[in-house]
């Protein structure tokens, strides 16, 4: 077998078929940083459209109590009722500038008997147990709250909580626990309460405008699909070379790369031996110089 005949042989068909396959699953992995990228922009449009936007009645914005679409996400709704005090929850597990402690849900019933989740913001664990020491009260009596709304959360299978607390805000459950008619497509992250109390749960922070690394990875899983290829051939040169290594051409061709690799390949050794000769020669002129003076 001689020349690129090999070539067609089922074991580089085979190769073929792995470099294909490899391309594909790179492609795929792409095209999935893509669209985490377009996700990521898209919550960044939110932010900017939504989250500084003046605060609008709670019907005008969500229409019925599992009503709520992404769009509307971070926008401020302004509610008012008074605060279930007895019901309030603390949501385990949720970090605030990489510590973990509680975020406080306090219910918030309408005038018209539906209720509102309102996430009052976090609270930190206690010094001697895991429950807060203090959790800041809400106000009592009549309150207009102003929230930024948001979609509830799912179920975590396995995470439990013990009573008075919850794994999720997830607002079923919530409704659930309360036996009222309860807005369960959305709630509330709190911006203020009028009158405000003496103090509060520290308050959300506002997320970052950041659309990650996700275009960066997204080019790095197309170039490794083209690299598959270009290693496909290199064997296949590679392999070119042995097969017709005894062909007057390619033999030729075998020596004059030799011959280039040995030029460019100078050994430390031949390095330290030319900068010594470059001293010695330099070292002898000013000998001559000195013999001329």
């Amino acid at each position: 077998m001689s020349g690129w005949s090999f070539a067609l042989s089922r074991r580089w068909f085979g190769y073929l078929a792995v470099a294909i396959v490899f391309a594909i699953v790179c492609c795929f992995l792409g095209f999935w940083q893509l669209s985490r990228r377009a996700d990521a922009r898209a919550e960044i449009n939110r932010l900017d459209n939504n989250y500084s936007s003046d605060p609008r009645p709670i019907a005008d914005v969500l229409g019925s109590l599992d009503a709520f679409e992404e769009s509307q996400k971070w926008t401020p709704v302004e509610v008012t009722g008074r605060y279930l005090l007895d019901e309030q929850l603390l949501v385990r597990n949720r970090p605030y500038n990489q510590s973990p402690g509680f975020e406080v849900l306090t219910p918030l019933l309408l005038d018209d008997g539906t209720v509102f989740v309102v996430d009052r913001g976090w609270v930190s664990p206690g010094e001697k147990q895991d429950t807060p020491d203090n959790v800041p009260a809400a106000p009592s009596g009549e309150v207009t709250v102003t929230a930024r709304v948001k979609a509830g959360e799912p179920v975590i299978p396995g995470r439990s909580a013990p009573a008075g607390q919850i794994a999720t805000v997830h607002l079923e459950d919530v409704a659930e626990r309360l036996d009222r008619p309860t807005f369960t497509g959305a709630y509330g992250l709190l911006v203020d309460e009028d009158p405000a109390p003496a103090g509060r749960p520290l308050a959300a922070q506002k997320p970052e405008r950041d659309e990650g690394p996700h275009l960066s990875y997204a080019l790095q899983w197309f170039v490794f699909a083209i690299f598959g290829f270009f290693g496909l051939g290199y064997g296949l040169r590679q392999e070119y070379r042995v097969v017709n290594a005894e062909d007057p051409e390619e033999r030729e061709r075998a020596a004059e790369r030799l011959r280039k690799d040995r030029a460019r390949a100078r050994t430390d050794a031949e390095i330290e031996d030319a900068i010594l000769d470059g001293e010695r020669s330099l070292d002898g002129e000013r000998s001559l110089d000195e013999v001329g003076r």
